[in-house]
């Protein structure tokens, strides 16, 4: 296949560039700077500015599939008015601009992945949510119904669409596992609050092979909570990288720190209980391969950090 990405440099961007080139597909970097030489095999690169409502279609003709997986990050940080803005902005009209430039061309990609998170469904209170399941309360919650809506340009043009509804990524490379594995490693990991708020969790090579599997099946369309099966409380994630480790993981941070230094964000992630099940994913024979916890654990701090999925 030839797919465009867009996001290549963030986390799950920069693996599944790597795996799809990999296996002798063309991959098409959507970037932010006037096209550069790459010198490498089935390497492309395609100029867009969401800012400026700009997207280079002349070098997406020919593309079976574009991957949209482009957003700021969510922090760690306050959300200030000026961040919260940022946030939306890069998502919702990233996507708008993007949705519009696709259905505007003649020819089209047949296939839209587009980035959403496990967010939508806000605080769940330990309650197993599915794609069936309705919107919840909270800005990103608001957020994620506004991004993936702002895809309807492409569903109105007939391309193939379905809504990536990420949750944690674990990998070593980045994210919340990177941030976290120096304190466990110094014997200072510990639950984050109560501990029994729920965490949604899907290791990296899944969240890459889902995405590829999704690729070959353009019949699946809608949302896609892209989540492991079995998400797991926090106290049992501490239990299990401490394990993992070899580390002791007795201390705990008290949830009135957290709000009291990163507000809402720690609202709305660290202390978020949501507790999803990708429904869909099963339903359509996608086999986990890193389904539970230890294993994907295990398998992470196993693989070299250089490596694809490490």
């Amino acid at each position: 296949m030839k797919v465009a990405i867009t996001g290549t440099s963030g986390l799950v961007g920069r693996v599944l560039v790597e795996s799809l080139l990999a296996d002798g597909h063309t991959v098409v970097r959507m970037v932010r700077h006037a096209p550069r030489p790459v010198y490498r095999s089935r390497l492309e690169e395609a100029e867009w500015r969401p800012e400026q409502g700009r997207v280079d279609t002349v070098a997406l003709h020919g593309a079976d599939a574009v991957v949209h997986l482009a957003g700021a990050p969510l922090g760690p940080s306050l959300w200030t008015r000026q961040r919260r803005a940022l946030i939306r902005r890069s998502r919702v009209r990233g996507t708008r601009t993007l949705a519009h430039a696709l259905a505007g061309m003649d020819t089209p990609p047949p296939r839209l992945l587009t980035a959403s998170g496990m967010q939508y469904y806000g605080d769940t209170g330990g309650r197993v949510v599915t794609e069936a399941d309705p919107p919840g309360a909270g800005f990103l919650a608001d957020i994620c119904r506004d991004w993936e809506g702002a895809a309807a340009p492409a569903v109105a043009a007939g391309i193939s669409t379905a809504h990536l509804r990420l949750a944690v990524v674990l990998d070593r490379s980045g994210g919340y596992l990177r941030s976290v594995l120096p304190l466990y490693r110094a014997g200072l990991g510990g639950r984050i609050g109560s501990g029994a708020q729920y965490m949604t969790w899907i290791a990296m090579r899944d969240a890459v092979g889902v995405i590829r599997f999704l690729l070959e099946r353009p019949g699946i369309t809608g949302p896609i909570n892209t989540c492991a099966p079995e998400p797991v409380s926090n106290a049992a994630f501490t239990e299990a990288l401490a394990g993992a480790l070899d580390r002791p993981a007795i201390l705990r941070v008290p949830a009135t720190a957290l709000r009291a230094t990163l507000g809402d964000y720690a609202e709305e992630t660290a202390l978020l209980d949501l507790r999803g099940r990708p429904e869909r994913l099963l339903q359509a024979g996608y086999s986990f391969t890193l389904p539970t916890i230890d294993s994907a654990l295990s398998d992470i701090l196993a693989r070299p950090v250089s490596s694809p999925g490490a």
